[in-house]
């Protein structure tokens, strides 16, 4: 298996949003955070030979993250059909040996039925925009509906939430730890350069 560090390398060359749009919370995942996600659950045997769904894919990060590590097949569900052209530029960039199939959809209505063993990751919005409360909610009611286990990132202080959330649908939390998350500026109420925000990734297995 790669290590972390290599895998991180590999995902330098993944490419941002041209136009992001804010009422999606589009912020590309970085590198370093998408590796460890992957990279743990390559840990768990989460990825090898298996099917991996990104919900809410943008420009593919965590989609090719898990390309380079070994699954049977990758789909990547991306609502803004300009990010979806951006991570098909961006898979030929990483050069992934495993099959990426890219999906124009809203994740939170999946349009797809995958009969295999499902590993979902993912890093859904945040719900910080106004009147997008609770964006991850529908995001982890598709996770618990199609996956065998989920990898996801929320903002910090979500733990009770995504507990609560998994208690309720068959699903248990069985790791949870913080990172940082690298944000750019990229809009016009971003009033640094780049900052750090604080978040937890959850790995969920579901029932």
């Amino acid at each position: 298996m790669a290590s972390k560090r290599s895998l991180a390398t590999k995902l330098g060359v993944v490419t941002g949003f041209e136009t992001p749009r804010v009422a999606l919370e589009q912020y590309p995942t970085p590198p370093d955070l998408a590796a460890h996600v992957v990279h743990l659950a390559d840990l768990h045997g989460d990825v090898d030979g298996r099917t991996v769904v990104d919900l809410g894919t943008g420009t593919g990060m965590l989609a090719l993250a898990a390309a380079l590590r070994g699954p049977a097949r990758v789909f990547g569900i991306e609502l803004d059909r300009a990010a979806l052209t951006t991570a098909v530029a961006n898979e030929r960039r990483v050069a992934a040996s495993a099959p990426v199939h890219w999906i124009q959809a809203d994740a939170t209505r999946l349009p797809l039925v995958i009969p295999d063993a499902v590993t979902v990751v993912m890093n859904p919005p945040f719900g910080a925009q106004d009147g997008n409360r609770n964006a991850d909610r529908g995001f982890l009611a598709t996770a618990s509906e199609i996956a065998d286990v989920s990898y996801s990132v929320h903002n910090a202080g979500s733990q009770a939430f995504v507990e609560a959330f998994a208690d309720d649908n068959g699903g248990e939390v069985t790791h949870a730890f913080a990172a940082d998350f690298a944000i750019d500026a990229q809009f016009d109420h971003h009033a640094d350069a780049s900052r750090d925000v604080d978040v937890e990734v959850f790995r969920i297995e579901w029932a």
